[in-house]
């Protein structure tokens, strides 16, 4: 297995993937994860619109081809009639993850009122997590990181910490993190000891 975890970042928007105006969901996960792994990443980047099959498939060819052990989509989980990425994201799934939904919500509503609105899921697929985000790169950074007290204390947690594990857990590489952005929790019988 290679040292370099392919992660797929895709980004749903009819508007952006028509060109109407500049896609930003892509660059906020580029930014976030170059400043939260420590681990050697390689960004795998679709630019796609609000269309079921096309995210279906998009979803299907990172995760069985491109071999990404993980799937980051942005954009498409509102109550919107065009928002379908929840749909199509438990169309490609073997088993659904719930809890990542749930503390991304809980995290929101920290913020926004609205958040109750926000359909995200996660699902895995083969040896793949595809996890749903919101669509705003400030959103993005508060549900992966979570809320932090004024020392820098996790007051809830953001969804991340428990992404290197859950990957660990089906079959793929093992992802490490800077503390100061994000605490990978692993049990303590699941941690390598540093190089």
């Amino acid at each position: 297995m290679s040292d370099v975890v392919k992660i797929g970042l895709v980004s749903i928007s009819d508007r952006a993937s028509g060109g109407i105006y500049e896609d930003k969901g892509i660059p906020a996960l580029q930014d976030w994860l170059n400043k939260a792994l420590t681990t050697p990443w390689e960004p795998v980047t679709r630019l796609i619109a609000d269309d079921q099959p096309t995210i279906e498939a998009t979803l299907i060819e990172l995760c069985d081809v491109a071999g990404c052990h993980l799937v980051l989509t942005t954009g498409g989980t509102g109550p919107a009639l065009r928002d379908v990425t929840p749909e199509a994201t438990l169309a490609v799934a073997h088993k659904v993850m719930p809890g990542f939904g749930e503390q991304m919500r809980q995290v929101s509503l920290a913020f926004v009122p609205t958040a109750i609105l926000s359909r995200q899921v996660a699902v895995i697929r083969g040896s793949s997590l595809i996890i749903n985000l919101p669509g705003q790169p400030k959103a993005i950074a508060e549900t992966l990181e979570g809320l932090k007290d004024a020392d820098g204390n996790p007051k809830v947690h953001g969804i991340f910490a428990s992404v290197p594990y859950c990957v660990d857990l089906i079959g793929g590489p093992y992802i490490e993190t800077h503390d100061a952005v994000v605490k990978a929790f692993r049990p303590k019988s699941a941690i390598r000891p540093k190089a």
